[in-house]
């Protein structure tokens, strides 16, 4: 079985993508040039920031997914809420109880959502 080790997102300017996932994560890049850049996510997984005019083969169908970061309860989604909110990322959805846990939705620069949960307890 192949191993997981990528998270992609096209983006329009990388090294700006790249400032602010490294200011959010408090981790630098490990790559960046004008067309791409790279951050560790954790373990072995990185983030790729891929430029979308740069993209082969061109992707013509606009994305829907999300980043997600699990935290350890509802008072750190509560804290990591405030946190974004004051850095000025915009917020998508509130913070809110869900079946899967306690989560909050943010975007980045791009409009990728940016999902932090704590789920629910088992």
């Amino acid at each position: 079985m192949s191993k997981f080790s990528f998270v992609l997102l096209y983006v329009d300017n990388p090294p700006a993508s790249a400032t602010f996932y490294a200011d959010l994560l408090g981790t630098p890049p490990v790559e960046t040039s004008p067309t791409f850049a790279m951050l560790p996510l954790g373990g072995d997984v990185m983030l790729g920031l891929w430029a979308r005019h740069d993209v082969e083969p061109i992707a013509t169908v606009p994305g829907g997914g999300e980043v997600a970061f699990t935290v350890a309860d509802a008072a750190a989604v509560e804290q990591t809420h405030a946190e974004w909110k004051q850095r000025g990322l915009p917020i998508a959805q509130k913070p809110t109880a869900m079946d899967f846990g306690h989560t909050f939705v943010a975007l980045d620069p791009d409009g990728h959502r940016l999902r932090v949960f704590a789920p629910a307890a088992a």
